[in-house]
């Protein structure tokens, strides 16, 4: 099995080593028939028996789990452990001449557990292939929205960020509540899960309001490098982002026609 994409430093070693095991639990055990040849398939596994294993002799097949393509299998690999077991659905397809070979699926676990230094074997073969999925997944899995300087228990009435301070950090309130002011006037609430500070973290200008605590809150620090690297890596914190800033325009653009009705007022 070799993963799509980039590999990580102690893959090659444990790729080759893996692919020589299959051959060693197999040997003295017979084929049940003839070698399968295909000149090319759309899905091995549909066309596959469910009581068969087969020893990839030759030949490639792209593995895709749930319509996403992760690895690859190569001569020396086997073929159809995953037959009969409620997972997420395997499809191997291969536009290239296959030549599989074909072994009763009780005689191979029979001959695997047979022997203590196959079944040890068999083991290794196991958990070096889960050893490579797991890679895969954390390279695919996008990083986790969370502070490397951790959180905060703030007591109501505590300053969250001071207007004109420099912005190093955006904040994100996980219970509570904060309020916004400008020059002493109250201008909004930052609610729970809301995003703030993170205007001035992207413009790098001063702190533009201060913001206080209106209750007893839990908060989370984001470093400035740290939030501008996660806006670009994970999407849905710009999404949340955006969300935020749209209501905030949107409640300035109601105060702001507010305060002009009441000055056209006679």
């Amino acid at each position: 099995m070799y993963l799509l994409g980039e590999q990580p430093a102690y893959a090659d070693a444990l790729i080759n080593h893996l692919q020589s095991i299959p051959t060693q639990l197999l040997e003295g055990l017979p084929p049940c028939g003839e070698a399968l040849e295909l000149e090319s398939t759309d899905d091995l596994i549909a066309f596959l028996p469910g009581n068969q294993l087969f020893l990839l002799e030759s030949g490639q097949l792209h593995g895709r789990v749930d319509e996403r393509a992760l690895f690859y299998l190569h001569e020396g690999d086997l073929v159809g452990l995953r037959q009969g077991i409620e997972l997420p659905r395997c499809q191997l397809s291969s536009d290239e001449p296959l030549r599989l070979i074909p072994y009763k699926r009780a005689d191979v676990f029979q001959h695997f557990y047979a022997d203590s230094q196959r079944s040890e074997l068999f083991v290794q073969y196991l958990i070096g292939q889960t050893a490579l999925l797991s890679d895969a997944v954390t390279r695919l899995k996008q990083p986790e929205f969370r502070s490397s300087n951790g959180f905060r228990q703030v007591p109501a009435g505590e300053v969250l960020i001071n207007q004109g301070d420099d912005a190093d950090h955006v904040f994100v309130i996980l219970q509570g509540h904060a309020e916004a002011f400008v020059d002493g006037h109250k201008v909004g609430d930052v609610p729970k899960d809301e995003i703030f500070g993170a205007m001035a973290v992207f413009t790098g200008e001063k702190r533009s309001a201060s913001v206080i605590a209106s209750e007893t809150s839990t908060v989370m620090l984001i470093p400035k490098e740290q939030f501008l690297s996660l806006t670009q890596s994970n999407p849905k914190i710009a999404h949340s982002l955006i969300e935020s800033m749209a209501r905030r325009i949107d409640l300035l653009n109601k105060q702001i026609n507010a305060l002009n009705s009441r000055l056209q007022t006679p």
